[in-house]
Parts: structure tokens; sequence; C-alpha cells
């Protein structure tokens, strides 16, 4: 908040609860100050003078204490039928003066801490506490003529006893006073205060929750992009195998129809591509979006020798009979290795890293361990995870990511491999099969 802001700045009035809270408050002073006023009246402490008849003296007691019933809904106008009361009661000799006191003091701090307008609760404030010592001092004069003679008979120190006794009232409502007017201050400064949390908190989780969006944008016309020249290939692929299977169909049947079955597969390969691309784009790309990867999961190998480089042990494994994965989950394997093991040499402290990549029956799975901090991790809850789901959900798959039981940071993530009744073709195989069955069909025609 700027100087301006805070200035303008109004707390919010009491909810229900707070004004049930007041009213239950409120009776209870005002039962405990007519317990009072009754064992004053049992003991004969009249501190101020004979008493009024029994029924004033329970309108005074009432007259200042049940206000508070309304303190936070009119702070203002509670401290003033307060004081007027307190006044005229001490006026009138009332001899509960405890839970009268106390009234005054909170209805004093409630002024602080819930006024709305600043400029009126401070004056009204300075008014009331200078109307007191005012009215202490009238007191004082009135009452310094009825002193008994022997009242200080037994004084013995080196100050005068009559203003020995007025120093020590005076001090006793300075800090009565004084401690009201400062925790008011105090209340309302923290009220706005965290009135300025609450809003930066909103302000960073919309920031946050903004950045996500973009991350997952920028993320999601990526994977279209890498897909798109997935497709695009497959398609080409299938131009030139339909243009060689034209050229030798009456000539060559055997070549003819091995055309043809590629030409199946890429279609296959490309429908399978297309809708993925379908499902993750969702947004329109900006002219500067970053330009997809050109990696593949037989270049995890590279990111490997980057961490040992890096000072890192480590070590990669490959499990199962390595297959022909297509294009779009090979790079996708690639790139969510490459963000773990980036966020391992950036964040994680590690000194191990060990990365998998497992061939299973329908599946082809990358795994990369470290034995770094778990806590704390940019990719835990961060910008870089986002991105790999996107990617792993872009093909159906599941991903793991988070601290091991025995320390350190896991990433998994699965990609089913298409099923189809005859195997995958690497893309490299199928451009260059094709590229020659064209050339011979060339050269027989």
């Amino acid at each position: 908040m700027t100087v301006a802001e805070r200035a303008e700045w109004r707390r919010p009035g009491p909810t229900r609860e707070q004004r049930r809270n007041d009213l239950w408050i409120g009776l209870g002073v005002t039962g405990l100050a007519l317990v009072s006023l009754t064992l004053a009246r049992s003991t004969g402490a009249f501190l101020l003078g004979p008493p009024p008849s029994g029924p004033e003296q329970l309108f005074w007691t009432v007259a200042v204490t049940l206000p508070l019933i309304w303190r936070r809904r009119w702070p203002a106008a509670t401290l003033l039928i307060v004081s007027v009361a307190f006044i005229a009661a001490q006026a009138r000799s009332a001899p509960e003066t405890q839970f009268s006191s106390w009234a005054l003091f909170c209805a004093l701090y409630t002024v602080g801490a819930w006024g709305q307008d600043r400029q009126l609760a401070r004056r009204l404030r300075i008014g009331v506490i200078t109307t007191m010592f005012a009215w202490l001092g009238i007191y004082y004069a009135v009452m310094i003529e009825h002193i008994p003679p022997g009242a200080f008979a037994d004084a013995v120190g080196p100050v005068p006893p009559v203003l020995a006794a007025m120093v020590t009232g005076v001090l006793v409502n300075v800090l009565v006073f004084g401690f009201a007017y400062f925790f008011g201050e105090t209340a309302w400064v923290a009220a706005r205060r965290e009135h300025e949390l609450r809003a930066q908190a909103e302000d960073l989780r919309r920031s946050q929750a903004e950045s996500r969006e973009r991350a997952v944008l920028g993320e999601r016309v990526r994977i279209a992009r890498e897909l798109h020249d997935v497709v695009a290939h497959h398609v080409s692929v299938m131009g030139v195998q339909a243009s060689a299977c034209r050229r030798v169909f009456d000539r060559d049947p055997g070549k003819a129809r091995t055309a043809l079955t590629a030409i199946e597969q890429s279609a296959r390969t490309a429908v399978d591509e297309l809708r993925r691309m379908l499902g993750v784009l969702r947004a329109t790309a900006d002219a500067d979006a970053e330009p997809p990867a050109t990696g593949g999961i037989e270049r995890i190998g590279e990111l490997v020798e980057r961490a040992r480089a890096a000072g890192l042990t480590a070590t990669l494994g490959v499990y199962g009979d390595p297959v022909a994965v297509p294009e779009s989950v090979s790079q996708a394997a690639y790139r969510v290795t490459q963000e773990a093991v980036t966020n391992t040499l950036k964040h994680a402290g590690a000194d191990l890293l060990d990365v998998r990549v497992r061939y299973l029956a329908r599946e082809v799975e990358v795994d990369v361990t470290d034995d770094g901090r778990a806590g704390g991790r940019a990719d835990a809850v961060g910008l870089g995870l986002i991105g790999m789901r996107e990617r792993v959900s872009a093909h159906d798959g599941d991903l793991e990511a988070g601290p091991r039981a025995a320390g350190g940071w896991r990433v998994r993530a699965r990609f089913p491999l298409p099923v189809s009744a005859d195997p995958p073709v690497a893309a490299q195989r199928e451009t260059s099969d094709g590229r020659q069955l064209a050339a011979g069909a060339e050269r027989s025609a």
C-alpha cells in the first residue's frame, strides 16, 4: 500500500460472530459490575463518599458497563456514553468503581481499534482523556478540603502525603489511558497489515496461476510443433511410397505390395500422432515461441555425458530389447529426461545420477534418480514439472515425480507404445526405403 492508500483504508465492520461476542461480553461485564456493587455495599467501602440510593447505584452501574454490547458496531457513541456515565457516577459517589474503570478502558481501546474515521477517533480519544484528567483535578480540589486531620497520621515518607496521593492517582491514570490509546492504535495497524498481507498473497496466487497457464500454453505449443514435424514426416513418406507404388504397380506387384504396406503403417502412425496433436493444440503460439527440440530417446546418452562433465557420477542403463519408438514419443521421453537432469544439476546438489531406459512389452519408460536434496526442489511444484506432465499426458502416459524413501529425487515417465499387427518401423528406415523404392521405380520406368 502507498501512504495515500493506507490513509484511506477503512477496517471492515465487525462480523455477526463478533457482534454476538460483544453482546455476551457486555452482559457479562454488567453482571460482574452488579456483583462488585453488591460486595461494595456489603462491606460499606464507599471510597467516593456517601452513596446515593440503591436504585440510583444500580442505574449508574448499568449505564457505565452495558453500552459495551455495541462497542465494535458503534465505537464512538459507546465511548461517549461510557465516559459521560462514568463521570456522572463518580460525581454522584456511586460505589462501584472496579468494572466501571475497565469499561472505560475497553471503550477507549475499541475506538482506536475499530473507529472508521481515524481523525475523529484520534480527536475523540484525546478529548476523553483530557476530560478525565480535568475531572481528576476537580475531584482532588474538592476532596482536599474534606480530608480528616488524622488521615495520614502514619505517613513517614519524604513526600507530603496529599501530594503523594495525587501523584499516585495521576500516574495510574496515565498508564491506564496510555495503554488504552497505544493498544487501540496497535490493533488498527495490525488489522491493516493483515489486509495488506492478504492482498499480497492473493496477488501472488494470481501471478503464480498466470505463470502456470503461460507455461502450460508454451509447453503445449512446443509439443504441437514437434508432433507437427512427426506427422509431416509420415505424410511425406506416404507420398514417396505412393509415387513408387504407382510406377511399379503393373510391372512389379511385389514391390508395389511392399510400398502399400509401408503406406498403411505410416498412415496408422500419422493418424495416431494427429490425435495427440489435436489434444494439445488448444491455443495459438506467438511468433517468438521456443523452437522445437530435435533430440530423441537415442540421445539420452548425451545428457548423461553432460552430467558427467558437470562433475556428477552419472550412469545410463538400457533394459529390454530396444524397439522402434514413434518419433513424438521419442522426443517426449528425451525432453522429460532432459528436464529431470537439468533440475538435478541446478537444484539438487547431488553427487550421483542414475538414468534408466526400459523397453517393456507395451510401453517405454525413462527413470531418472539422484541422491540430492528432496526439499525445496524447483521442479516440485514449478514450471518444469508442468511441462513434463503436459508431454506425458499428451501421449496418454504416466508421470511420477517426488522424493524417494531412501533420499534424493525421482522422475519416472511411462509412454504406451502403439499396438499394431506389424512391428513399428523407424522413421529413418522408412525414409531411406521409400527413396530407394522410388529410385528403383524410376529406373525401371
